[in-house]
Parts: C-alpha cells; structure tokens; sequence
C-alpha cells in the first residue's frame, strides 16, 4: 500500500478556496447542490461505461446517492456508487483546477468579486464544484475506488494549504465524501438537521435523475400485539413509535417527457440551474414533443448570460443525449452546431441505440433529422423575441451568432436577418440588415461598413466622409468575428456589403484637371514612402482629412491585420494606397514647396507626416512617434 503524502495545494487553488469560504459564505448551502451534481455526473459516467464493460459494474448497478447527517460527530456525508476515481485521477483532479483553464478562471473570479460580489454560479460553470465544502467545513476528506482497482483512495485536506493523499481499503467502487462541519452561527443553516437537508434537495436538486436517499427518522404505528392496554382495553403509552426509514428526497422527474402544460416556470428554472450550473433564470424555454416516423422529446433553455468560456476550444456544449430516459452522454456536439453550443438541455430519442457512438452519432440520419428540427425551433424563438429582450440576448450571444455566418450555409440567410450594429445614424440603438435597407437612399445600390476596435473611432474616421457627405448610413462593426461575417456574406437580400476602407467607393469621379496638376507630386510622395505604401492616390474618400490609408477591394483590412498580429499569427505583408486629398489647404501649401525646390528637405517632413497622420486616424501605432512628435512641435513653432 502506498504510503500516506503530505502535499501543497497550488498557488491558484488557495486562491480560490479563500475565495470561496470568504465570498460565498451567504450562499452556504449551494455545496449540497454542487456535491450531489457531481454524484449524478459520476453515476451517469458509470452507467455509460457498463454499456460496453458491463462486468466491471455488474456487483452494484442499483445507482443511487446516499446522503448521512451525524449532529453529535458534526458530519455531513454524500456517498455515490457512480465511477469513481483511482490514485492518478485523484492526484490530478484534486488540488488543482483541472481543465478549467487556471488563468481565465482566476480572472473571472476577480472580475465577479470586484464587479458584484463572487457569483455563485462560476463554482459549477469551472468544474470546481468539490470546493464549494470548504465553505462550511473545518476539514473534508474524500474515499474513492475506481472499478477494476483493488485499492481505494483518500483525500483529506483542512483547507488551508495542504492535503493528504493514500491509498486505503475500500470494498465498494464509488465516492464517499466526509465534511468534518464548522459551527454555525446565530442565523445560519444547520446541515445536520434533517429538515435543512431535505429543503435544500427539493429546492436544487429535484430534478437528478438517480434517487438522492437519506435515513431519515418517522413514525409509524405500533404493531396491535405489542401495545399495552388497561383493563378498559385503552392503550397505556404510546401507539405510534419513531424509527429510521431510507427515504429519497428528490422526485426524479423527467420533465422533458412531461407535457408543457404540465410543468411549472419554477420547475423549469430549477431543472435549468441543475443541467446548466448557472444561477440565473433561462431567457427562454423550448419544450416540445416531435412526433411522426420517430418520435422525440426536446427540453431547451436559452441562457440569459454568456458562460465565461463561451470561445474557448474546451468548452463544453450544453446539450445532453437521452434515450428512454436512459443518459447516454453529455457535451452532444451532434445535436447542435458549434456556435449554438451554449444552448442547454436534453434530448430524449427512444429509437436511439443505447451503445451509440459520438462516430456513429454523426452518421446517424435520426441525429442529423433531430439537429436540423432544434435549429429551426432555435431560429423561430430568436425571431420572436420582443426587440428589447432580444437585445440583451443579442449582448451575450451575438458573437456566438456571428461565428454561424462562415460555418451554417444553410442558415445562413436566417442567421444575417438576426445580426444587429451600430450604425453612423443609429446612435446607441441597434439596426437590423434589413432596417438598414429600408433606410437606404434612392442612389445607393450598397450596404456601406467599416471594421474596427471600438465606436468613437469608427464614427470618426476619415474613411467615412465622402459616405456621411452624401447622407448613406454605416454598419460600425466592432467585434473581432465581424472581420470573417463580412468575409462569407458578400452580399444580403441582392444588396453587396461593401467595405469604406477598401476598394473604390466610386462616390464621385475625381477632377482630372485637379488630377493631372499633383500628378508629379504623387509620384514624389510615392517614391518617398514606396517602403511603406502601395501607391499614393486622390481621394474620393476624404472631405475634411488631409489623408487617409484604403486597401484594395479583397485586401486584409487593417483590423484583421492587427487582430492576426495580436493573437501571434503572421499577417501578410501587404501594402496600401495612400489617399490624400488634393481640396486641402495643407496640400496646396506643400505642392507650393515641391514645384519651388523639389530638394528641400522639408519635403521628406511632409510625406512621413501625411503617412504617420493616416495612420494615427485609424488607430494604428506609429513606427518612430517620437520623430512624429519632433515634426509636429517644429510646424507648431513655425506657426505661431
């Protein structure tokens, strides 16, 4: 047997434990929530496992979770036979944060704490749920056997820095966790009292799908042959008598497979934090029964908050896959394409093979029929929506929406119809693709936008004179993913989406006489600066700028440019037009010293100027600002 260690937990864990015994303390009784969830976890892995090993679970497959309350020896105990763990997956799940992503999960806990006080619900969201004890227990320790190991193994640990970690006998497979509990003080819940254990398991965790059994003390009558009576034939004493009875908690109703009718919003908000993690109320529910050739039960919630990891590649999908009842498995990724993946819920398929395989799944032609079904009742609700409401689902969701532009072909169209931007008109209100072409001026034939990090630069950019000087609106796109929505919708209901910073927006046609007299000037400017730039051009851009940088029309825009840069990957090389325009004063002036003296070198001043102010407009970052502030101090001394 291997020998009793003492190890340190890691910097990031203390960290997060006095985070949770310190910030969650008024929300103490969510660790009977997380630790029964876990159970049902561990009970729905085991149950997958017997479908293809079943002699390793044939000794115990009455699944169930056990709960145990001891007031004197002040204990609380949850006892599961699901799959249990051996020494390694102790070693590597308990102690560390695992496969949460260590940095985002400290960030959003800081985020939450400083924001609103820690929230809850990123305990279940991180997959750190086991920590939740630490909350309301002086010491914990954790027995476990993984099926096929003839050694169990025990985790033991006061929360302060260091855990124990042994192997130990252990006859049945399972989990039994041990919270050695604190005293509590005036006011707060006792979790050794029968009655705050069974309120708390109704109210949480109704809905887990495996019996949550606990002993718990009845009466029942006295058998008529043991009751003692007087002469008169009266009972003397009692006739009712207080045993310990098991008794489950939880109803274990399938509220999928109910009727809509019959299922209450309280029930629904429950059944949703249970399969979610989550402490908020669904934004909306789809409960329906398709019926015809296959008949299948589908129960959706459309959450109200986007999860902390909704565009990490780890993250799992919220759908669950039954069959009669029967959980095949979680993080279905077939029952919903990827960007939908923040949908929770179950389907229930009763034609479904219970050995199936994620390989067979997608093959399936059940499987792809119930995935085609579900995106079309997704799409019917979101367009249904309220404006208002959908707006603020639109704020969590609407990158995720986004991301189906280049991936869903088929939906595509649909998916556009639900986008939504700020535009040079809108103010802080939101417009629709198509409100945007019902608004659209008699002479304009295109769906004008421009990409970038954030509104006010966009608004202001010199990109956009020509446009607001002839009154055609703008989309203001500013998430990163509108760079690929552009890029696989060319066009909306026959009207292109045309880029104000690339190609040319052929607004007016450029005077050739006022062409033909800085003809000679451009070709210095471009000479000077061939590093840098393409070509140096008139503008039909600018109205009020002395320049600005376009990029041909299927050039990188510089947004993409810089989000590939900022993400590590290497972004192309390529060079764009300078466009000044030719109407400024400060052109005139400059023409002025270059047909004086083509030598001078006041000129090579004005052509990195002319290139570092174009830069600086759309929010770029100059090569050498400190000769950029050198020249712009010297014209400022000159001036005054």
């Amino acid at each position: 047997m291997a020998e009793k260690k003492t190890r340190q937990f890691k910097t990031e864990v203390q960290q997060l434990l006095h985070l949770i015994i310190h910030s969650l303390y008024s929300n103490q009784e969510i660790f009977i929530r997380e630790l029964i969830s876990n159970a049902s976890d561990a009970i729905d892995k085991a149950r997958f496992k017997a479908q293809t090993e079943p002699d390793l679970f044939s000794d115990d497959n009455d699944y169930h979770i056990r709960l145990a309350a001891d007031k004197e020896a002040k204990t609380f105990t949850i006892t599961d036979n699901g799959i249990g763990m051996t020494f390694d997956e102790v070693n590597d799940n308990i102690g560390t944060i695992a496969q949460s992503g260590t940095a985002a999960f400290m960030e959003a806990l800081e985020k939450s704490k400083n924001e609103t006080g820690l929230s809850p619900e990123l305990i279940g969201q991180f997959g750190v749920g086991f920590y939740s004890a630490f909350i309301v227990a002086d010491k914990v320790r954790l027995d476990t056997k993984a099926p096929g190991q003839e050694k169990g193994v025990r985790w033991e640990s006061d929360g302060k820095g260091e855990y124990t970690l042994e192997e130990i006998d252990k006859e049945k497979r399972g989990t039994q966790i041990t919270l050695f509990l604190k005293d509590p003080e005036e006011g707060e819940q006792d979790f050794t009292e029968e009655y705050t254990i069974r309120h708390i398991v109704k109210k949480h965790s109704d809905f887990v799908t495996y019996p949550i059994i606990m002993n718990v003390e009845t009466s029942e009558p006295i058998p008529e042959n043991e009751i003692i009576r007087d002469k008169d034939g009266k009972p003397i004493g009692e006739t009712y008598r207080k045993v310990k009875k098991d008794e489950t908690l939880n109803s274990m109703k399938a509220i999928w497979a109910k009727s809509k009718d019959d299922v209450t919003e309280d029930e629904h908000k429950e059944f949703y934090k249970h399969i979610s993690h989550n402490w908020d109320d669904p934004c909306e529910i789809i409960h329906k029964k398709f019926e015809g050739v296959t008949e299948y039960d589908v129960l959706m919630y459309l959450p109200s908050k986007a999860p902390f990891d909704l565009f990490r590649a780890e993250r799992k999908h919220g759908m669950q896959l039954y069959c009669k009842r029967v959980f095949i498995m979680d993080d279905c990724k077939e029952l919903l394409p990827e960007y939908l993946g923040f949908v929770q819920g179950v389907v229930d398929a009763p034609d479904l093979n219970l050995n199936v395989s994620r390989e067979i799944l997608q093959e399936d032609r059940l499987v792809r029929n119930i995935r085609k079904n579900l995106v079309k009742q997704i799409f019917s609700v979101l367009e249904g929506m309220e404006d208002e409401k959908y707006i603020q689902f639109y704020e969590e969701f609407g990158q995720a929406l986004k991301a189906g532009i280049p991936t869903d072909y088929d939906n595509k169209e649909r998916l556009a119809s639900l986008l939504r931007y700020k535009t040079t008109k809108s103010g802080d209100k939101y417009v629709t693709l198509d409100q945007y072409i019902e608004n659209m001026k008699e002479d304009q034939k295109e769906i004008y936008y421009i990409t970038g990090e954030n509104l006010a630069s966009l608004l202001n950019s010199p990109l956009l004179e020509a446009l607001k000087a002839k009154d055609y609106e703008v989309l203001l796109m500013v998430d990163p993913i509108d760079e690929w929505v552009t890029q696989s919708l060319p066009e909306y209901k026959e009207k292109k989406l045309k880029s104000a910073e690339k190609g040319d927006l052929d607004l007016e046609k450029v005077d050739d006489e006022k062409k033909n007299e800085y003809s000679a000037l451009l070709s210095f400017l471009k000479g000077k600066l061939e590093s840098k730039v393409k070509d140096v051009v008139v503008s039909k851009r600018l109205k009020n700028s002395i320049s600005c940088l376009a990029g041909d029309e299927w050039a990188m825009s510089a947004y993409m440019q810089k989000i590939l840069k900022a993400s590590g990957q290497k972004a192309p090389d390529q060079k764009r037009a300078l466009e000044v325009n030719v109407n400024h004063p400060v052109m005139e002036k400059i023409k002025s010293v270059f047909e004086s003296d083509t030598t001078n070198p006041v000129l090579t001043d004005y052509c990195d100027l002319l290139y570092d102010i174009a830069v600086i407009s759309e929010g770029g970052k100059l090569d050498n600002p400190s000769r950029f502030s050198a020249l712009v101090g010297d014209l400022m001394a000159k001036s005054i």
